[in-house]
Order: C-alpha cells, then sequence, then structure tokens
C-alpha cells in the first residue's frame, strides 16, 4: 500500500516540454498572442460601447434615437464579448497540450462551461435588446 502511495506522488504527467521544448516554447508565445488578441477585442468592444453611449447621451435626437443608439452599443459590446471568449477558449485548449494533467483538463471543462453559459445569455440579451420596441 505505502509503494502504491509512494508511486502516485512520484507520477508526473507527460508534458510536451519534456519531449518537444522547442514547439513547447513556440507555442506558449502563440498562446500568449492568442490571449492579447482576446484582450484587445474586449478593449476594441469596451471603446466602441464608450463611444456609441456617449454619442447617445449627447446626441440632441429624440429619446427614441438615443435609446437605438444606446442598444446598438450594447449589442456591439457583447459581440465582442462573445468573439474575446470563444478566443480565450482557443487559447486555453491550447495551453492544455502544454500540462496534459487531469486538473488541466479538468480546469478547461470548467471554463469552457462557464464561458458557455455567459455566452448563451449574452446571446439571449441581444435578442432582447433587438426585439426590444422602443418607446417614448
Amino acid at each position: 500500500m505505502e509503494q502504491a502511495l509512494a508511486s502516485l506522488e512520484t507520477h508526473r504527467a507527460v508534458v510536451m516540454q519534456d519531449h518537444l521544448p522547442f514547439l513547447a516554447t513556440w507555442l506558449e508565445r502563440i498562446i500568449i498572442g492568442i490571449e492579447l488578441f482576446a484582450v484587445l477585442l474586449l478593449l476594441v468592444g469596451l471603446v466602441r460601447f464608450i463611444w456609441d453611449y456617449l454619442a447617445s447621451e449627447f446626441n440632441r435626437a429624440d429619446m427614441v434615437a438615443r435609446v437605438s443608439r444606446a442598444n446598438l452599443g450594447r449589442i456591439a459590446l457583447a459581440r465582442y464579448i462573445l468573439m474575446a471568449l470563444e478566443v480565450f477558449i482557443v487559447a486555453d485548449i491550447l495551453a492544455l497540450l502544454l500540462s496534459a494533467s487531469f486538473v488541466s483538463l479538468l480546469f478547461l471543462a470548467v471554463l469552457v462551461v462557464v464561458r458557455s453559459l455567459i455566452s448563451h445569455f449574452l446571446e439571449k440579451e441581444i435578442q432582447f435588446i433587438s426585439s426590444e420596441p422602443v418607446s417614448r
């Protein structure tokens, strides 16, 4: 029994770094690039949302036009968030290739579930905002 526990403690997952260190180094750099791209998507979406919000607030148009412009900004922000979440999932899948451990796989599964739920509710919000009649 003690020998079995000792072997479990010394057991180590096979990782790409051990067998293909050059490829692992490049894959890490690619993952960082993908994650930076996802962050850029979030920032672009935020800037666009702020622009649409400010434009709707300072626009001298009627309330219907202002609300419509603000809703378009919300829809655009939600779409940018959805795109960034999808890109982050790609980076996480590639990161799983580097570690190849059960814990990493479980962590990725939880992340995908959480991001899928967020995506689902953002899509619902987009549909609601798109179908929402604007009243005065």
